[in-house]
């Protein structure tokens, strides 16, 4: 593998914790695709690791409930003819799911007041269009 995988600043998915499963994968590829197990099913169990912070942990389960089984969340990677670049796309894609999932929350927006001129610009605006708009009546013409 090409190394650790990055969740965020210096926390990484350890090797040790990765249960990898190996099938054959489905689609064209002639006789070798019935030889070869290139399908790669990556599994992390979420709920009993120590390798996050607790609250990166309780926002990740909390945020991926839907997707767990028994804590235990999974990634599938069959886009690849080789097993080597199929398990590096399942563990990038689980390192990038558990940074999104253990994220902070987003700041709260701050309320603002539109600023006075823009609202007065928008209703100058308004004003001289329905101008516009009055002027094209056919009451004065012939």
């Amino acid at each position: 593998m090409s190394g650790p995988y990055v969740i965020r600043g210096s926390v990484t998915l350890p090797e040790a914790e990765l249960l990898w499963r190996f099938s054959r994968s489905s689609g064209p590829g002639g006789q070798h695709v019935n030889t070869t197990d290139s399908a790669v099913e990556l599994r992390f169990d979420l709920a009993a690791t120590d390798a996050l912070p607790a609250v990166w942990k309780e926002r990740a389960l909390e945020r991926l409930a839907a997707r767990l089984t028994d804590g235990v969340v999974s990634v599938r990677a069959s886009e690849h003819r080789s097993q080597w670049r199929n398990r590096e796309t399942a563990a990038v894609r689980l390192a990038a799911l558990l940074a999104e999932a253990s994220a902070p929350p987003p700041r709260a927006r701050r309320a603002t007041r539109v600023p006075r001129g823009i609202n007065e610009r928008r209703l100058r605006e308004k004003k001289q269009r329905g101008e516009t708009k009055r002027g094209r009546t056919g009451r004065d013409w012939g």
